[in-house]
């Protein structure tokens, strides 16, 4: 590419950050006023434990499935057949792809909820876990419909299209939300209200998975790319492009789905080895964590996806397809160069997101969750998750666009091997943590797990693709820490300020004060430091990556 081009594709790189990070934020704070929709209603305890571990299986499939693995895979040969083989050779390939996911899914959900069946019919289940079972059941064929509504998203990031995408996950927590508050309090049983918003769950996903159809017909797209055949015709057509789709999935698989397997295995340990509430000190003894550890465990992990969400996974969607583009056409240089470009917003953006969120872990608890069955006990166990995760936001995010970066080059073995180290590791550090720190020690491994599966990833990328612009992104960190230093000062002065209160109201304020002191102190002192990073994010128009 020309400069005149570069600068066009960077330009529409951070127009499509913007749009996708405000749309990410606005279904962000939707999610958050819908778990605090579900902590006053049920608070920490045995039925939101057992809806958080139940509602893992179908979110896990589609952050596999749907937004990870085949994505990760189709993306790239998706590009490459629009530029070599034209419209229609892409239109084929996503028809087949699109189909064979359909037909893999529903086999799949059919298999599992048959086996739930006769997990209820053949065993004698506590009631623990005929709940845990049955909110699976009905939760289930969410996993059939977002993760086919996640592969049209896919489509769509291929051709430049972020908008409705984006929006998706709104259209999940406008439904549940509304059910939380105006349905579930109709019912008496908090048995019964937790069966009904699940319900609300699948319903969801065929909302979310037919308001794209239309949008993808605009573009052009027609099953089998407009030939007239049965869709056996339309997979030969494009066997090969599908043979390497096929050959990616499983490494991208494995390697992507490390921190979603990581969240599981934490919450089904936190699940498994929890006290029974008033149980007997036998019991208590082999079992060292509380009840209500899941439950925060998923707050503490709702909370720091949401800058994870709102710039990480954003930033990561935008950046995907100009790295493949870069990949397609063998221009590594400019791979690494905008590589180094995603890393240096990581560093401008997560380091002050993750010292933020452990500053307010407990102000943001108390006002989002601290509300009628949820006690200040559960905050505090809430509280602590939080703030052990957030120390990871900026972790995660560079190990997602690092992740990228190789798939973009067809290198689907290395993130791959790289995950299954942290995996084990951080099982290893999760079963010992828990017996000396309780549940928060599920938190510290993950977090510790990751940060060491970063520095395996990134000292492999540069022997595998070239050295980064290291002398680029110390100078964006070197700015970074002292900005968010004096950020972590003015957000502490406004806390003492402002001492906690009990109503809505001062909790708010408290809250908003300080996020309002912090972003100005340190929008700042990066102005005052050269930060130019933060102002390519705010100002349309203000590109300059050098």
């Amino acid at each position: 590419m020309s400069g005149t081009d570069d600068d066009h594709a960077h330009r529409s790189l951070f127009a499509g950050l913007r749009i996708v990070s405000l749309l990410t934020l606005v279904s962000r704070v939707l999610g958050l006023l819908r778990d605090t929709g579900m902590a006053v209603l049920f608070g920490n305890g045995a039925v939101l434990d057992a809806f958080s571990v139940a509602f893992r299986l179908p979110n896990l499939a589609r952050r596999i499935f749907g937004e990870g693995a085949l994505t990760s895979a189709f993306l790239p040969i998706f590009v490459r057949e629009m530029e070599q083989s034209g419209k229609e050779s892409a239109w084929r390939l996503a028809s087949a792809v699109l189909l064979l996911l359909a037909m893999l899914l529903a086999g799949i959900v059919f298999a599992v909820e048959l086996l739930l069946w006769l997990a209820v019919s053949v065993f004698d289940l506590t009631d623990n876990a005929e709940l845990l079972v049955g909110l699976t059941a009905v939760m289930l064929p969410y996993l059939l419909l977002i993760c086919l509504a996640a592969q049209i998203s896919a489509v769509l990031h291929a051709l430049g299209h972020f908008t409705l995408p984006a929006l998706l996950p709104a259209f999940l927590n406008i439904v549940w939300l509304s059910t939380v508050w105006l349905v579930a309090p109709r019912f008496a049983s908090p048995t019964t209200q937790i069966y009904v918003i699940a319900v609300s769950i699948p319903l969801a996903g065929c909302l979310q998975l037919l308001l794209q159809c239309p949008v993808l017909w605009r573009f052009g797209f027609r099953p089998g790319g407009g030939l007239r055949h049965r869709p056996r015709e339309w997979i030969e057509s494009v066997r090969d492009p599908l043979r390497e789709i096929r050959r990616a999935v499983l490494p991208i698989l494995i390697g992507i789905s490390v921190g979603q397997f990581n969240s599981v295995l934490d919450s089904f340990i936190a699940w498994g080895l929890a006290a029974p509430e008033g149980g007997a000190a036998a019991v208590i003894s082999l079992r060292p964590l509380e009840s209500g550890t899941a439950s925060a465990l998923y707050l503490g992990q709702r909370m720091y996806q949401f800058p994870l969400g709102v710039f990480g996974i954003a930033l990561g969607t935008v950046l995907f397809p100009l790295l493949a583009r870069h990949a397609e056409r063998d221009q590594l240089q400019k791979l690494r160069d905008d590589l180094t470009l995603g890393l240096r917003l990581v560093s401008c953006v997560g380091l002050p997101a993750s010292a933020g969120l452990v500053l307010l872990a407990r102000p943001l608890t108390e006002l989002l969750f601290q509300y009628g069955e949820f006690n200040s006990h559960d905050a505090d166990q809430t509280s602590a998750m939080t703030a052990v995760y957030g120390c990871g936001v900026w972790i995660y995010c560079s190990i997602l666009l690092l992740n990228r970066g190789f798939y973009a080059v067809g290198d689907q073995r290395t993130p791959m091997i790289i995950g299954c180290r942290t995996l084990l590791i951080n099982l290893v550090l999760n079963l010992t943590l828990i017996w000396l720190i309780g549940g928060v020690g599920l938190a510290v491994g993950t977090v510790a797990a990751s940060a060491i599966q970063l520095w395996l990833i990134m000292r492999s990328f540069e022997n595998r693709l070239g050295k980064l612009n290291r002398t680029a992104l110390m100078a964006t960190t070197l700015r970074s820490i002292p900005a968010t230093v004096l950020m972590c000062a003015a957000c502490l002065a406004t806390l003492t300020v402002l001492p906690a209160g009990e109503d809505f109201t001062h909790r708010l304020l408290r809250v908003s004060m300080s996020i309002a002191a912090s972003v100005a102190v340190y929008a700042g002192v990066a102005r005052l430091l050269g930060m130019n990073e933060l102002w390519m994010l705010l100002k349309p128009g203000s590109v300059t990556t050098d």
